[in-house]
């Protein structure tokens, strides 16, 4: 088996899938603008070869680095990246080199916004009003209509990228303008907690693993009002969000793939509003906080379904909670690093640097939290993120 793995270094974790692939004989070819000296030795080691390409930003580059790895492997048995921003890319290539899996023709459903929206209606699943305006005029129309607060965000877009609240009709002129080399869709804002349903599914579509998170603050409010965030694992989902996101699983018919789903929460009803679909695992070291709080190994997991379409845990169900709780250097907190280690250590199991790239959003470097009580886990967090 042929599995060629776009940018298989970044973000740093991104070899593990290599490696549980390998660990069933598989051949995992890299694909990526990385030059090869520069791969870590877990990198290199996980990758059977390695296609350099200058850019990854040219598809003839791509798509004639497909074709050497053809020539020299044989016939390609799956394109991935587990990566929002390579999903297009993903299926040109999967398309062009007649790979299973999602394909160029069905890219749009799983990027647009608006399109998301459409198979939320079409499957009665609650969701902000929204629409796509193409025109000032169209904008105004859509606020005279439903009210402020907006938010205006691209229809295809990655995170929270140009993603603004809007909550007057000076602010939509503005935004509007700054944004408008680009379509976008304009919602109604919804206030509530995010929280998402994620899992991996097998070649047919059935779930066979399933997690959720709730988040503290929004990635919006997050990037830009310079806030930071943390959110958590549930050691049980809740019924009515297990059923909302295992009927978008079989509306998109999802196979052979990790999944993160968003809602909102309404903090009255706590009714659940779908946000979007990512057809990629959840962010960050989110899928190492779901390893720490059930003691397995998702990586490992999805290398058996794809290789051999089975899951191999059967002690997948969580004894904890897990928090990703995020810190950035420009703010003051009450308590320093040496002090959140001595307190809380022994809850402590991983502490990492961020690249710059997530920093905005993720904060500069976090502390990943491990205990049965949510209560607990709540009380750390609030005392990491405590200040002065």
């Amino acid at each position: 088996m042929n599995i060629v793995l776009l940018s298989p270094h970044f973000p740093s974790h991104q070899y593990r899938y290599a490696e549980a692939l390998q660990n069933h004989g598989v051949t995992v070819i890299g694909l990526a603008d990385e030059p090869p000296h520069q791969l870590s030795e877990a990198q290199s080691q996980a990758l059977s070869d390695y296609q350099y390409v200058p850019t990854m930003h040219s598809l003839d580059a791509l798509t004639g680095a497909c074709g050497q790895i053809t020539a020299n492997h044989g016939k390609i048995d799956r394109i991935e990246s587990l990566n929002e921003y390579w999903l297009e890319t993903e299926a040109h290539l999967r398309t062009d080199f007649n790979v299973p899996g999602v394909q160029l023709s069905g890219i749009e459903r799983i990027k647009a916004k608006s399109a998301m929206k459409a198979c939320f209606q079409a499957n009665n699943i609650p969701c902000a009003r929204g629409r796509v305006v193409n025109t000032f005029s169209e904008a105004e129309a859509f606020a005279a209509e439903v009210g402020f607060p907006l938010v205006l965000k691209p229809n295809v877009g990655v995170g929270a990228s140009h993603t603004y609240r809007v909550d007057d009709a000076e602010a939509l002129q503005r935004i509007w303008h700054e944004n408008a080399d680009h379509e976008n869709i304009l919602e109604e804002y919804i206030a509530g907690k995010i929280c998402s349903y994620d899992g991996l599914t097998d070649r047919e579509g059935n779930i066979v693993w399933q997690g959720a998170m709730i988040y503290s603050n929004g990635v919006m409010e997050v990037v830009n009002d310079d806030l930071h965030v943390y959110y958590y694992t549930l050691r049980e989902i809740p019924e009515e969000l297990e059923r909302m996101g295992r009927q978008l699983v079989k509306a998109y018919d999802v196979r052979e793939r990790l999944f993160h789903f968003e809602f909102f929460q309404s903090p009255e009803s706590h009714d659940y509003i779908a946000l979007e679909i990512n057809m990629r695992p959840a962010g960050g070291p989110s899928l190492d906080m779901y390893n720490f709080s059930s003691n397995i190994d998702l990586y490992q997991e999805w290398g058996n379904v794809v290789a051999t379409n089975r899951f191999g845990s059967s002690e997948a169900e969580p004894l904890y909670h897990c928090a990703y709780v995020g810190r950035k250097r420009n703010k003051d907190y009450a308590l320093s690093h040496a002090q959140v280690m001595q307190r809380f250590g022994e809850h402590i199991v991983h502490v990492a640097e961020h690249p710059p790239l997530f920093r905005r959003a993720m904060g500069d470097y976090f502390y990943l939290i491990r205990v049965p009580l949510e209560q607990e886990l709540l009380a750390i967090a609030e005392a990491i993120h405590g200040t002065p």
